[in-house]
């Protein structure tokens, strides 16, 4: 049977890209490994924060990984979520609908794509993955201003509000596509290569505030949906599954792990890559630890 590594993947690839968070640091080290190796994206689709890393590596293939390493670094918890919890607690009871304003996360976005504000400016076409409110479904978007449609797919219920774009109301894409594997093949992906926040095992950690509350059980319901279409997708076409870094247990709300969770996602990522062996469609991914299947 013959073989052939990540480099001779069939082509378009696509780079999928899901949502977690502060754990989206990990797809900064996954992308430091994939820069080091002679393959690029022919297009991304990306949801939440990896619809925000997934502007990043759009609009720049090659530097993206060095330029969101730098980003990533002076991220804080109270410049993406601001405000006391006194400060929620108002927000909840004025507003009914979040715990948080999402003009944190607009800074944060205008400071990782600078200047580029545009669908059209990107270098390879890309998708931002969000939910219709009206119909609980997927919806892509493709064309016009990236902030509106960035701030909709990182509308996590609950933590921020939804965001109105062109006539609908959208709320964060993985309540219903957190890896939107499906969505890249719609965009005419051959392979997939996939940078997913909780692979092999990865769970993000829990406190007791109501903000990680909500994002734990959202999240961990997210990673069960990835699993499933992660089978399904792989029965026509090659999805490389990349590795994430050593299972621990880090809120999605904490900003303080974000060098150790890029350094660990690279070493992870980069022995994968170099031992990876495709033979055509089908999953290719490391067993969690004590071996077992994508679970």
């Amino acid at each position: 049977m013959q073989t052939y590594s990540v480099e001779s993947l069939p082509r378009p690839i696509g780079y999928v890209l899901g949502g977690g968070g502060s754990l989206g640091a990990v797809q900064v080290g996954m992308l430091q490994a994939l820069s080091e190796r002679d393959v690029q994206p022919d297009l991304v689709a990306g949801t939440s924060v990896g619809s925000i890393n997934g502007a990043v590596l759009a609009s720049d293939p090659l530097g993206a990984a060095n330029r969101l390493s730098h980003v990533w670094a002076r991220l804080t918890r109270a410049k993406v979520f601001p405000g006391n919890l006194i400060a929620q607690a108002l927000l909840l009871q004025r507003a009914k609908t979040h715990l948080f304003p999402n003009t944190g996360l607009a800074d944060m976005i205008v400071d990782f794509l600078g200047s580029t504000t545009d669908f059209e400016h990107l270098r390879v076409p890309f998708a931002a993955v969000t939910m219709d409110v009206a119909t609980a479904q997927p919806h892509v978007i493709r064309h016009g201003p990236l902030l509106p449609a960035l701030l909709a797919s990182s509308a996590i219920p609950g933590i921020y509000p939804p965001v109105d774009y062109d006539g609908l109301h959208l709320y964060d894409g993985g309540v219903v596509a957190n890896v939107p594997m499906r969505q890249a093949v719609d965009m005419g992906a051959r392979s997939l290569i996939v940078l997913d926040c909780f692979f092999p095992g990865q769970l993000p950690g829990s406190t007791d505030t109501l903000a990680d509350i909500l994002l734990y059980t959202a999240l961990v319901t997210m990673r069960s949906q990835a699993v499933a279409e992660a089978t399904l997708v792989a029965e026509s076409l090659p999805v490389v599954y990349l590795p994430g870094p050593t299972p621990k247990l880090v809120s999605p709300l904490d900003f303080t792990h974000t060098t150790d969770l890029i350094a660990d996602a690279y070493t992870s990522a980069r022995r994968f890559l170099e031992d990876v062996r495709i033979t055509g469609p089908g999953l290719y991914h490391q067993a969690p630890p004590g071996g077992g299947a994508l679970a």
